[in-house]
């Protein structure tokens, strides 16, 4: 069970927020809500132990273990599957190092009262507990177990990072943080580089899941599936409700409601007392009796109403440039690397104004083909482009290509 209490985070002038108050509980499946920018991430950081807080504070069991599965993903490109897995050990392996050498120094020590010798005794106990709830014997056996859990087969795991898309990386990931046994799983957006039949995956896999999880997640229908808990996270409190999100946002929507007409009651309360006090202030007699009515409005507690985000991207694109009917036709389109064929055979036609969506498994050749179009990719048959054809790609990466020491405007 994790607690955070009275946390806040500042940068300079400017609040994230502050006075937030949060209880986890052994089983509880969380989905974190909020407008861009209200702190979200920034919570999880805190919470995991990436960041610390301008004040505030976050406690749990000295044994408890917090995994953290980021929205961008660091991985080793030239690892392979099982290598990659195996460096979530690193803990297992410190602790084993440590282990030796506590032995060897209690083995030739003779001061068997001092305080020196019960701190060895007692941080030999710990690391060895410690251990014990990783469940460090057989670790190969475990990766293997893990990793082919995850959809991996035994072929798999020697193949390199590079050759998996995004979806399996975040597989693999995930098996690091199974394999340290979290007590609480904290996931920010884990669906972004996910199909439709891996996020069907990771929901089923979630459900089962022994521990708590704390999620960020901008897919609605995957909250609703998979949360029992709704917070959503503002400037200066938390609204926590006990129901997956599409339930949430009808509640909060209730209580805005009310909060307008508790604005509306009040406001009316004021300005009739204030008629009031305008009407009696100058009476000898009745001086006392305004003056109380002024302390009354300087006491009451003004309601606040919750600004709706109503807010809406829209964008505007100047005309294309008229093209011929077809913008793509391919025959007979495939692609390999090496001796593993990722498609063949291919036969499409794209004709001008087609919407198309390109669907499949994690691993199949979507982001290959799109690549193909764009002619950054080797492939076998043939692909005409159309007359006067101009192309705009958005990545899935396309982060990694922004300069980060310039501003918006600039970029």
């Amino acid at each position: 069970m994790l607690t955070v209490t009275q946390l806040g985070v500042h940068f300079g002038e400017r609040t994230l927020f502050e006075g937030l108050n949060l209880f986890i509980g052994k089983r509880d499946r969380i989905g974190l809500v909020g407008r861009n920018g209200a702190g979200k991430s920034t919570l999880l950081y805190i919470i995991a132990g990436i960041t610390k807080p301008s004040e505030g504070s976050v406690s749990y069991p000295n044994d408890y273990k917090i995994g953290y599965l980021p929205q961008e993903m660091e991985h080793n490109e030239s690892s392979t599957v099982f290598d990659e897995a195996e460096s979530a050990f690193a803990e297992v392996k410190q602790l084993e190092a440590r282990i030796e050498k506590i032995t060897e120094d209690i083995s030739s020590r003779l001061d068997y009262e001092s305080d020196e010798y019960s701190r060895l005794i007692d941080e030999l106990t710990d690391a060895n507990t410690r251990l014990e709830i990783i469940g460090a014997g057989n670790l190969e056996e475990k990766i293997q177990r893990i990793l082919q859990g995850l959809g991996f087969k035994h072929e798999d795991l020697q193949r390199q990072m590079s050759e998996f898309s995004g979806g399996w990386k975040m597989r693999v990931e995930l098996a690091k943080l199974l394999l340290t046994n979290p007590n609480l799983l904290l996931l920010d957006e884990p669906t972004n580089h996910l199909d439709i039949e891996s996020i069907e995956w990771l929901e089923g896999f979630l459900k089962n899941y022994a521990g708590a999880i704390l999620l960020i997640s901008h897919d609605r229908m995957f909250l609703d599936t998979l949360t029992e808990r709704t917070i959503e996270i503002s400037p200066f409190r938390l609204y926590d409700f006990k129901a997956p999100y599409t339930k949430y946002q009808i509640w909060r929507e209730e209580e805005r409601e009310r909060q307008v007409q508790a604005s509306k009651n009040q406001k009316k309360y004021i300005d009739e007392t204030q008629v009031l006090i305008n009407k009696f202030r100058a009476k000898k007699n009745k001086a006392a009796f305004a003056q109380s009515l002024i302390k009354k409005l300087d006491k009451l507690e003004r309601v606040e109403v919750d600004v709706a985000d109503n807010a809406k991207i829209k964008f505007r694109f100047p005309p294309a440039p008229r093209s011929g009917k077809v913008i793509f036709e391919a025959k007979g389109l495939g692609k390999s690397f090496g001796t593993l064929d990722v498609f063949k055979g291919l036969d499409f036609i794209m004709a001008r104004k087609d919407k198309v969506a390109f669907v499949g498994k994690n691993g199949a050749g979507k982001t290959t083909l799109t690549r193909i179009l764009l002619g950054l990719e080797s492939f076998e048959g043939t692909l005409t482009k159309g007359h006067n054809v101009d192309i705009g790609y958005y990545a899935q990466n396309q982060a990694e290509e922004l300069n980060p020491n310039i501003t918006v405007l600039e970029t």
